[in-house]
């Protein structure tokens, strides 16, 4: 890799991508921080993990749509293919001949179609909370979710919703436009301390999800899907998942791990969908252990 520490506006595919490398110095494989949403961004775990990451090489970067990240010129150009030929060319652009990811959430569903669609490309993945999207189950675990942790006016109006006869899908999105910001708080975080926190950050950043990338996602799934390849997928891997996640849930990293031939799964006690937010130290010291072992 010959670029130096610093941020960049790099053209990828047409789209200008906002990348930052830290730590070229410490001449280690380059770790790639994947973030979630779909349709996220960095901003928070790089004030807030990202330094406790001082003795790796870090790339950040930011998808398509995303962040600090262009837009595409067509509002549907966001889909798994799109997001994986962006990996492939950034990872050219760095001249690194392998990398690690590290993907959150949505991150880390994509961290792994990324090894999928490019192994030779990929040394080490970490998951945290990841997802899967377009397995049914997701939609139900977060639907649980709110049931679990709302208020009783909220949860008749989510059960009237789940009357309807409408897609599951349909029924999530509908819901996640009438539930408020302190229900999804209590869904993500355990530490509400943590979560103002979050809140500050994402105001902080006046950054915002266009949610054209969901969209897009739901509208163009992959075939075949994601859970139905992860055998294929032989990388070696850490998944960690918060017990409290009520978003992605242990029922899917416990479908992940069990697929993936060459994993370890681990559980954080005090967290919910975000462990390197909720036990930051012990995220940190995991992960590092992991990348150096």
């Amino acid at each position: 890799m010959n670029m130096e520490n610093g941020e960049y506006q790099i053209d990828i595919n047409g789209v200008i991508h906002w990348i930052k490398v830290e730590g070229k110095e410490n001449n280690t494989i380059p770790l790639v921080i994947i973030h979630g949403g779909p349709g996220g961004n960095l901003y928070t775990f790089e004030r807030t993990v990202g330094p406790f990451l001082q003795d790796r090489t870090v790339i950040y970067y930011e998808q398509r749509g995303c962040g600090r990240s262009g837009k595409s010129i067509a509002e549907n150009a966001y889909t798994i293919n799109e997001l994986v030929g962006d990996f492939c060319k950034i990872i050219q652009w760095t001249e690194s001949e392998k990398v690690d990811l590290l993907g959150y959430s949505f991150g880390g569903e994509l961290a792994l179609e990324f090894a999928f669609a490019f192994p030779e490309l990929i040394n080490k993945i970490i998951l945290s909370g990841p997802s899967l999207i377009n397995l049914k189950t997701q939609y139900m675990i977060q639907i649980s979710g709110f049931l679990s942790i709302a208020e009783q006016t909220l949860v008749t109006k989510i059960d009237e919703i789940l009357q309807e006869n409408t897609p599951i899908e349909s029924k999530y999105s509908q819901i996640w436009e009438i539930v408020d910001e302190e229900t999804i708080d209590r869904l993500l975080f355990v530490n509400q301390d943590v979560a103002k926190k979050f809140r500050q950050f994402i105001q902080e950043s006046n950054l915002h999800n266009t949610g054209l990338m969901l969209a897009a996602l739901q509208e163009n799934p992959v075939t075949p899907p994601l859970y139905e390849r992860l055998n294929d997928i032989h990388h070696k891997t850490l998944i960690i998942t918060g017990v409290y996640d009520r978003n992605t849930g242990i029922p899917i990293s416990n479908l992940i791990n069990r697929n993936l031939s060459n994993s370890e799964w681990i559980l954080f006690n005090k967290s919910a969908h975000f462990p390197d937010l909720e036990e930051t130290e012990k995220f940190v010291s995991e992960v590092l252990d992991f990348l150096k072992a």
